[in-house]
């Protein structure tokens, strides 16, 4: 919001040897995502926020940042068995949790306070998706989902309030998670759903790191002592 993509650095962070790793793992995820081929489908997701957890402490970027990103990918771990989809959201949860740490720390709520539209129109959206899924989901996921929902629209309001780059980021990221509520409750989903999830998912955690490492490295001025 504040910065430009040229001001938040995009041009030398994406010239990163991370970033190569990263692009190769996500191309090579998505053909063998495709082709359902297990387990290494399951493997190179999990890699994926790890090569951005390590390109963000290779940097000097914020470490709850790459703390959110290590939550992820056990979440990315967890999410494989149905079993232990419930752990799964929980270890998303705490990423969330890290990212909105973050971001408020550099001036989200300031700048929510100043345009609140950024987090009513998420909260609408939010309340209209898991009404939509409700009768759909299994008791044990009636709890879980709004409490999950709700921070993930934490991570989107306040991503987009830190910049454009994050809250684009933030908003892949809730779309994201809404076509795999939709799957839970046997709901709406298009085509090719799995290629659309994991396209939009890994868009959201390369765009909330590009955001913030491009920001972290022109112009890192916290406002509050992060973790």
């Amino acid at each position: 919001m504040r910065e430009s993509v040229r001001d938040a650095g995009l041009p030398s962070t994406l010239r990163s040897p991370w970033f190569v790793g990263f692009s190769a793992v996500a191309i090579l995820h998505l053909i063998v995502n495709a082709a359902d081929a297990a387990p290494w489908d399951g493997i190179t997701k999990v890699m994926l926020a790890p090569i951005l957890a390590a390109w963000v402490v290779d940097q000097g970027g914020p470490r709850i940042v790459a703390a959110a990103l290590i939550a992820c990918a056990f979440g990315d771990l967890f999410l494989i068995w149905d079993s232990t989809f419930v752990i799964g959201m929980a270890a998303f949860a705490i990423g969330h949790v890290c990212f909105i740490r973050f971001f408020l720390s550099h001036g989200a709520l300031r700048e929510i306070r100043r345009r609140p539209w950024f987090l009513c129109a998420y909260a609408v959206a939010g309340i209209a998706l898991v009404s939509y899924a409700w009768t759909g989901l299994e008791p044990a996921l009636r709890i879980a989902v709004p409490v999950y929902a709700a921070i993930l629209v934490g991570t989107a309001s306040t991503a987009l309030a830190y910049n454009t780059i994050t809250g684009i980021g933030g908003a892949l990221f809730l779309t994201s998670d809404a076509l795999i509520l939709l799957g839970q409750a046997n709901k709406w989903q298009p085509a090719a759903v799995g290629i659309w999830i994991m396209t939009l998912y890994i868009l959201a955690l390369l765009l909330l790191t590009v955001g913030i490492l491009g920001r972290s490295n022109t112009a890192y001025r916290p406002l509050a002592p992060t973790l």
